[in-house]
């Protein structure tokens, strides 16, 4: 009888830790999303200007993104059960923070503290899945992990949109306290203590010149267009501490034997080329969404539910060709995948590029799909290409690389959209409105009211317009590395955890 209830007891403590670890990856996904739909009620709500909205998404990826690399690191010197709750802890102050914004900078703070204790959440949640679980079903697990990640990324911006709309903006982050309180009660009830017994060595000065000179590109690009570029001092101290950072980064690379990203990454061309693609990958993924919203519910009209909506199509597409592809036999050439997914990628930003005032929603549900659907048998088939010639010694290491690759990506790619959307809308402004005369219009003057309303007019047409380069300029990325395919062997199965035989 004790046995039994011994085994129930187990029983309960394992599928607990499990849900929880994959919730944790669910809520760190989704917060980086969900304000996506609702973001022109929180811009309404902050007073924040156009150019500050893509802080919202570039702060929580970035923060994030810089403290992944030092998960390992904290989790053997302070134990994972410790540095998981006191992360857990500081999201959920991020939280709290993020609804007590009363001003941009006091918002965007909150989303660095929230983002920077995501990068620990996330790939925690990784390592105490493969521990509950045994070895066979680490494959699986991987796929699952996967899944959650996505889903939580793609179903944020229907979410919030619906939250924002009905309850108010600060709703998209009450949803989020449920899951941390579930979380919480799990990992401190049936996680044990983890450490190493031998303190592993950690490569503080590789980590800090990368993310010096990361943080530094990040910060020129959100604030350049604000502060007019080079010429305010700020930028050239934000271009010179990103240039030094990754010069010493390199310069450290190069001459020492021992760093935290290993020297067999780089010499690796298969991981190379394809942590290059997942890059652009990461490029195209997030900043699609981050046009898509506002696009639909500033120049469209749609409500912020509406548009949320809009944008589940797109996702079921990618995690349907992702769970499609992931199944795909050893045999088959996974070159062939990447190919058919940078086309169909390629082409729903072509068909983006049709877009017009005028159209109803089906165009952006039929481009989202067909985009979605490459993005889906991309991700899959670069992991696959990625390790399959890494040795497996190096893919503790490789994992961190491959997945920062996708989150500067995503980072930059915001950033960028943002600088070429406010930028091209300016110059189509002008460009349109040479062609006006406001003087008179059949014989009338026009009145104070109907210029405002020609300006109106115009500066929408030319948003469109400017919306729509941003969607030829991911197409573009996307165009110039597909080339790099070509230099990719064909993988060995034997080298690849997780992949379907």
């Amino acid at each position: 009888m004790n046995t039994a209830l011994e085994h129930q007891a187990e029983a309960r403590a394992h599928w607990s830790l499990v849900a929880a670890a994959l919730l944790a990856t669910y809520m760190q996904a989704v917060n980086i999303s969900i304000p996506n739909a609702a973001v022109l009620h929180v811009q309404g709500g902050l007073s924040m200007t156009d150019d500050e909205i893509g802080w919202v998404f570039s702060s929580y990826i970035a923060a994030g993104a810089i403290v992944m690399p030092l998960t390992h690191w904290l989790a053997g010197r302070f134990g994972r059960k410790k540095v998981f709750l006191v992360s857990l802890a500081i999201f959920s102050v991020g939280l709290i923070l993020d609804t007590l914004a009363k001003t941009p900078l006091q918002f965007v703070s909150a989303r660095i503290l929230q983002g920077a204790a995501s990068g620990t959440l996330a790939p925690l949640s990784m390592a105490i899945l493969l521990h509950e679980l045994p070895p066979l079903r680490h494959g699986r697990i991987g796929v699952a992990w996967s899944v959650t990640s996505l889903l939580g990324i793609l179903s944020g911006p229907a979410m919030g949109g619906w939250l924002g709309e009905y309850l108010g903006w600060h709703a998209i982050f009450y949803v989020s306290f449920p899951m941390a309180a579930f979380i919480a009660v799990a990992m401190g009830c049936y996680l044990k203590e983890k450490k190493l017994h031998k303190r592993e060595h950690f490569d503080f000065f590789g980590w800090m010149t990368f993310s010096i000179g990361i943080a530094g590109l990040q910060m020129m690009l959100d604030r350049g267009e604000r502060m007019e570029w080079f010429a305010s001092p700020e930028i050239w101290v934000e271009a010179i501490a990103s240039i030094i950072g990754f010069y010493l980064f390199i310069v450290h690379v190069c001459t020492r034997s021992e760093h935290f990203l290993h020297k067999a990454l780089f010499t690796n061309c298969n991981y190379g080329v394809a942590t290059v693609m997942f890059f652009a990958f990461g490029f195209v993924l997030l900043p699609t969404l981050a046009l898509t919203s506002p696009m639909l519910e500033e120049l469209l009209g749609y409500p912020a539910d509406t548009a949320g909506y809009i944008t589940i199509p797109r996702g079921v597409a990618l995690l349907a060709a992702l769970l499609l592809t992931w199944r795909a036999p050893t045999k088959f050439d996974n070159r062939l995948l990447i190919i058919v997914g940078l086309t169909l990628v390629a082409y729903g930003n072509w068909r983006m590029l049709g877009y017009s005032p005028l159209m109803d929603w089906w165009p952006v549900v039929a481009a989202g799909a067909i985009q979605g659907a490459g993005l889906g048998m991309l991700m899959p088939a670069l992991t696959r290409a990625a390790f399959s010639t890494l040795e497996p010694q190096f893919r503790a290491e490789g994992t961190v690389l491959f997945n920062l690759s996708r989150l500067y990506g995503s980072t930059i790619g915001i950033a960028v959209v943002q600088i070429y959307f406010y930028s091209n809308t300016q110059s189509m402004h002008l460009a349109l409105a040479n062609n006006l005369r406001p003087y008179r219009i059949g014989g009338d003057a026009l009145s104070g009211q109907a210029l405002a309303l020609m300006n109106e007019l115009v500066t929408g047409q030319a948003a469109v317009v400017a919306v729509i380069g941003q969607f030829k300029l991911l197409m573009i990325a996307m165009l110039i590395v597909s080339p790099l395919v070509l230099l990719l062997r064909k993988p060995r199965p034997g080298l690849v955890p997780g992949v379907a035989k």
